[in-house]
């Protein structure tokens, strides 16, 4: 555990915290107007290993050399030269400290971090953390790696949970859910659709997924994982010899021998990947989120309904089978990008193209 405090002054800044791995969907931004609810879980923090917000420098300004020594190896519109390790954590947990109006940045209904650190150290006045609550974005407060420093507290200190217990325990992520929207004449609405979670999930795992593919089509389980995948892999991959990819994990039968990729959970707490009990396994291994992963392996199943005919006129139900998307699932297009030109695989050419092509109509329907 551990609490963070003002370099400047000392003060301590917020709850005692402990790590964990930092969510795919932190830098996501979903629709139009939406409230994404708290980023990080309650009594949590994690480190962002890359830079966030300005100053920006465009890539024409950038040599390949500097981008690649940052893990950046192809182009991208512009690179943030803001200090990387912030420590995120959740709005609620954050202690003496005080908004900067004049930092409010150009933000629609809330909060956006474009001008800064927006939140000052209540003891000192030092800038210290920049509050993020705009709409269409995860609402959290990232703390200047500079400008706090972290000190272990005394308290229990219990080790990460067992691949066994997170299988038992782990909390699903529905693949749908209502977004809440900022009100307009009529007031605040919702609308039912795919989980901001989910695409920014699919995003991430689609980035890998390609470079597993080698250039080569690949086919995923039936089901909610051909829901999430395979109209992008048709569209994005040629025609050829066929790789089969299925869900590999704790509880999971272990895989066939003709297996190529392995669509593996991520530990919510430490950050690594699920690997086979065998080290000579072959398949390549896809990251999910572990309540993406928990879903897919075990979906929940869908509420009864009557197999035929009405409900009778005299029996009550609250329980109507939820409303379902009225779009094909599409991945987080700035997840996916963000992934794949972090992976040096992506130097290869027809990754590049795929990149290239991101804006274009039939790349555009896909994300």
């Amino acid at each position: 555990m551990f609490v963070f405090v003002c370099a400047g002054c000392g003060a301590e800044l917020t709850v005692p915290l402990s790590q964990v791995s930092l969510p795919v969907h932190a830098r996501q931004q979903y629709g139009n107007g939406a409230q994404l609810p708290v980023l990080m879980e309650s009594g949590t923090f994690a480190v962002d290993p890359d830079p966030w917000g300005g100053p920006w420098r465009l890539w024409d300004e950038i040599g390949p050399g500097e981008a690649e020594a940052r893990g950046i190896y192809a182009p991208v519109h512009a690179l943030s030269d803001g200090t990387p390790g912030a420590s995120v954590i959740a709005p609620g947990d954050i202690r003496g400290t005080r908004l900067i109006p004049e930092k409010r940045g150009g933000a629609c209904c809330g909060l956006d971090g474009a001008d800064g650190p927006n939140m000052a150290c209540q003891a000192c006045g030092l800038p210290v953390a920049t509050r993020v609550d705009d709409c269409s974005l995860w609402q959290m407060v990232r703390l200047g790696p500079d400008v706090v420093h972290r000190v272990p507290v005394d308290g229990v200190h219990a080790a990460p949970l067992s691949w066994a217990e997170l299988a038992e325990k782990g909390e699903k992520t529905p693949p749908f859910e209502p977004i809440a929207a900022w009100g307009g004449r009529l007031g605040p609405n919702h609308y039912w659709s795919w989980s901001p979670q989910w695409e920014a999930a699919a995003g991430h795992a689609l980035a890998h997924l390609l470079i597993a593919s080698e250039g080569q089509p690949v086919n995923v389980p039936d089901g909610l994982a051909a829901d999430v995948f395979q109209r992008a892999l048709d569209a994005l991959l040629p025609t050829g010899t066929l790789k089969r990819a299925v869900l590999a994990g704790p509880g999971q039968p272990s895989p066939d021998a003709g297996v190529d990729i392995l669509l593996t959970p991520v530990h919510p707490q430490t950050g690594r990947t699920w690997t086979p009990a065998d080290p000579t396994t072959p398949a390549c291994l896809v990251p999910l989120p572990l309540g993406v992963w928990l879903w897919l392996a075990s979906p929940e199943p869908a509420l009864p309904v009557p197999a035929s005919g009405r409900t009778a006129h005299d029996v009550l139900r609250d329980d109507p089978p939820p409303l379902l998307p009225h779009h094909p699932f599409r991945a987080d297009r700035g997840t996916f990008q963000h992934t794949l030109v972090r992976l040096p695989a992506v130097r290869s050419p027809w990754l590049r193209t795929i990149l290239e092509n991101l804006t274009q109509s039939t790349s555009a329907a896909l994300f």
